[in-house]
């Protein structure tokens, strides 16, 4: 009995590693590279789709690697090149003006997802919520990983998530491509309108300097000859 199922289960795993290595594939290619039948791949792919694991472009029909992906991976991102990258530049951050800092990708389900926290030195202060998600539209963070950042380089969200905190959050980088949010999360009552702009424009040059590094790190990893 338990045949079969692992069975679906090594077709399934096979269709998530040809999209993921494609960086995105149609059914046929996915149901070719994974030598199923067509049929059977889209029963699969679309079990994953629904699951979050990939996504479906509806304008081209291509199958591309889904938010759930990043979620279930954010125990071991918190290990990974883009946490401890960021690392150094929070805990400035947090030396400067004694708020919890936090970094965030875009998670499952409109969702804003944790990955890292330096926390606070205040006695009152917002701690760790790493590994757990807040909504997009609700979020500094969220707002910004949907791109909706004002000219000024930074969000402000007064009660978003928690009725009595501010979030304060800016724009990570790779090229022109925005892949995470590092936001300050401030108990909204020691918060006043020019420490939230000086607090702002404290974390995007904290960002712009993570990204310039990212974007360096990035293009030296490119093999020779390419940029």
């Amino acid at each position: 009995m338990a045949e079969p199922s692992t069975r679906t289960v090594e077709r399934a795993l096979a269709l998530l590693a040809t999209i993921c290595e494609r960086g995105g594939a149609n059914l046929a290619d996915s149901a070719r590279d994974c030598d199923l039948a067509p049929s059977t791949a889209l029963r699969l792919l679309r079990t994953l789709e629904t699951t979050g694991f990939i996504s479906r472009d509806e304008s081209g029909g291509m199958y591309r690697p889904g938010t759930r992906l990043i979620q279930l991976g954010a125990q071991a991102l918190s290990n990974e090149s883009l946490v401890d990258l960021a690392k150094p530049t929070m805990e400035k951050l947090v030396a400067e003006t004694g708020e919890s800092a936090y970094l965030s990708v875009e998670g499952h389900g409109a969702t804003a997802l944790y990955i890292g926290i330096v926390e606070g030195t205040h006695s009152v202060r917002h701690t760790s919520w790493v590994g757990r998600t807040v909504p997009l539209e609700k979020s500094a963070a969220g707002r910004v990983l949907r791109g909706r950042v004002p000219d000024v380089g930074y969000v402000v969200v007064e009660r978003g998530v928690e009725a009595d905190v501010t979030a304060i959050a800016s724009p990570l980088h790779s090229e022109a491509r925005i892949i995470a949010a590092m936001s300050l999360v401030i108990p909204s009552y020691r918060l006043t309108k020019k420490q939230a702009a000086e607090y702002g424009r404290m974390l995007m040059r904290a960002t712009e300097d993570v990204s310039a590094r990212l974007s360096r790190a990035s293009k030296s990893t490119l093999p020779e000859g390419q940029s």
